[in-house]
């Protein structure tokens, strides 16, 4: 790895599991000597990525907090999105969900709540399965090949287990299915009770760079039924993709 992808490696060590880390437990665990160790994660703090919990013990720093106010504030197709996730979940009474895709984890972004009592074991910021849900498929199914050839070879045997294809080409095969229809509806994958249907949103370039879906309990999302469930999010969709061709985005400051 390079100079630049090892102190990276640290922050990807953080997470709900692991909020503290020891200097040391860092370069045990990434294999680094204590100089070159003790010396990223200094550069680190220096860069408020990191901060001292307590003596040789760190913690995320205040720049993460600083980046994140950054991005839901300049992020195109984030601020395009959000409004209409807010219409959205008024109209259709479910949940609006935008996700999105990095590496091979899939995080929400936002949640626009109709019912805020709905117990969702995921929030915004928090890694969930990747080829579980509607959300994800929409966006896997847009990404390009090569992307796909990666994230197929880290993750073959999750992708069988999801009923996605036990070779490459059964998972190419599938997710072509699910780029035809531009449409997936998924039910139970992630919890019992729990339906969510999702359409792929895109960047300026035309590229895959998220998803916008409804998330309900299955009664509701039955109620509603697929054709409602498609003119609902093909209309967010537009709405989206418009303000984002324009280069414009909707006024107002998210939360």
């Amino acid at each position: 790895m390079t100079s630049s992808a090892r102190v990276f490696a640290i922050l990807n060590l953080f997470d709900e599991a692991h909020p503290i880390w020891h200097a040391d437990e860092i370069n045990e665990t990434l294999g680094y000597t204590r100089a070159t160790g003790y010396r990223y994660v200094k550069e680190l703090v220096a860069a408020g990525f990191l901060r001292k919990a307590s003596a040789g013990r760190y913690s995320l720093g205040p720049r993460i907090i600083e980046l994140d106010f950054q991005l839901r504030r300049s992020d195109p197709v984030l601020l395009a999105a959000v409004p209409v996730a807010d219409e959205l979940a008024k109209r259709a009474r479910i949940d609006a969900v935008l996700s999105t895709i990095f590496a091979t984890k899939l995080v929400d972004t936002y949640r626009a709540s109709a019912d805020p009592t709905l117990p969702f074991r995921y929030g915004r910021g928090h890694p969930r399965p990747l080829f579980q849900g509607a959300a994800p498929k929409v966006i896997l199914a847009f990404t390009a090949r090569s992307q796909l050839v990666n994230i197929y070879k880290s993750c073959a045997e999750e992708i069988a287990t999801a009923g996605l294809g036990n070779t490459w080409a059964e998972f190419r095969s599938r997710l072509t299915e699910i780029r035809n229809e531009r449409f997936y509806w998924s039910r139970g994958e992630l919890d019992e009770w729990l339906s969510g249907a999702a359409m792929p949103l895109f960047d300026a370039d035309g590229d895959v760079a998220a998803a916008i879906a409804l998330v309900g309990r299955k009664e509701p999302m039955e109620k509603l039924g697929e054709r409602r469930l498609r003119s609902l999010l093909e209309r967010a969709c537009d709405d989206i993709q418009r303000t984002i061709a324009n280069g414009g985005s909707p006024s107002g400051i998210l939360l």
